[in-house]
C-alpha cells in the first residue's frame, strides 16, 4: 500500500527548480568572482595586489553568494541546500526522504552544469584559471588534497548543523558562510581549490575539460559530511526542517511531508 502511494506522488517540481536555479546562481556568480579576482589580465591585480587578500575577499564574496541565495525566495521554497553533501546531511538526520533527496541532488548537478556554461563568456580570462575549476595543487599529494576536502567540508557541515540545531542562533546560519570561506579559501585554495561541494566542482570541470583528481571532489566532501553528521548527531532531533533559513515559512508543506516519510522508513540514524 505504501509503495502504491509512493508511486502516485507528484514530482516536486517547485523544489527541483528552486535547487536547480540556486545551484546555477552559486556556480555562475561565485566562479565569476574567482575569474574576476585571479584571471589573466584582470584589473583586480592592480587594485588589490596582495594575492592572500584577494583570496580572503573571494572567499567572503563566494560565501556571501550562498548566504544571499539561502535568505532569498529559493531558500524559502527548497531550503537552498545547493550542495549535494548538505542534502545528504539532512537525509542522514531524517529531515528529508530518499526520493526528495535524490530530486535535490539531481537538480543541483543539472544546475551546476547550467551555471557553468555562461562562464565561457569570460573567454581567455576564464580559461587562464580553468573557469574556477577545483584541481589538486602542484606539489601536494592526492592524499593531502583529499584530506583537505574532508577537513573543510567537515568544518562547514558541522557549523551548519550546530547553528541550525540551536534555536537561539539558527536564524544566523547563512552568516557563517562569508566568514568561513574567507578563512578557508586562503588556507586551502592552493591545496585543493576549496570545493566542499561536488556540484560546484562539476560545473567548471565540464566547461574547462579539467578532470584531474575528480574523485577527490566527490569522495572528500561526502566523507567530511558523513563525519560531521556522525559527530553532531546529538543535534538531529533539534533540527525541525531541511532548511538553512526561513524555518517557518508558508512553503514548508512538501518538506515536512518529506521529513515525515523519512521518519517512517528505515534510514541511517
Amino acid at each position: 500500500m505504501d509503495l502504491k502511494k509512493k508511486s502516485h506522488q507528484p514530482f516536486p517540481w517547485r523544489l527541483f527548480m528552486s535547487e536547480l536555479v540556486g545551484t546555477a546562481l552559486l556556480v555562475f556568480v561565485g566562479l565569476s568572482i574567482v575569474i574576476l579576482m585571479f584571471g589573466s589580465g584582470t584589473p583586480m591585480t592592480r587594485l588589490i595586489p596582495g594575492e592572500k587578500l584577494r583570496q580572503v575577499i573571494t572567499g567572503f564574496l563566494f560565501g556571501s553568494t550562498g548566504a544571499l541565495i539561502a535568505i532569498s525566495m529559493i531558500g524559502k521554497i527548497s531550503g537552498a541546500h545547493i550542495n549535494p553533501v548538505v542534502t545528504i546531511a539532512f537525509w542522514l538526520f531524517r529531515k528529508i526522504d530518499s526520493r526528495t533527496a535524490t530530486v535535490y541532488i539531481l537538480a543541483q548537478l543539472i544546475g551546476a552544469v547550467i551555471g557553468g556554461l555562461p562562464l565561457l563568456l569570460w573567454g581567455q580570462m576564464g580559461k587562464s584559471v580553468t573557469f574556477g575549476a577545483t584541481l589538486p595543487g602542484k606539489g601536494y599529494s592526492l592524499q593531502t588534497v583529499f584530506f583537505g576536502e574532508v577537513i573543510t567540508t567537515f568544518t562547514m557541515v558541522s557549523l551548519l548543523i550546530l547553528f541550525i540545531g540551536f534555536r537561539k542562533i539558527r536564524s544566523y546560519t547563512p552568516a557563517i558562510f562569508p566568514v568561513l570561506y574567507a578563512i578557508m579559501v586562503p588556507l586551502e585554495s592552493a591545496i585543493s581549490g576549496t570545493s566542499t561541494n561536488p556540484a560546484r566542482s562539476l560545473g567548471p570541470a565540464l566547461v574547462s575539460g579539467q578532470w584531474q583528481g575528480w574523485w577527490i571532489y566527490w569522495i572528500g566532501p561526502l566523507t567530511g559530511a558523513l563525519l560531521a553528521s556522525l559527530t553532531c548527531s546529538f543535534l538531529a532531533k533539534q533540527i525541525t526542517i531541511a532548511k538553512l533559513y526561513h524555518f517557518d515559512s508558508d512553503h514548508d508543506e512538501l518538506l515536512r511531508r518529506s521529513a515525515s516519510l523519512a521518519k517512517n522508513r528505515e534510514m541511517p540514524p
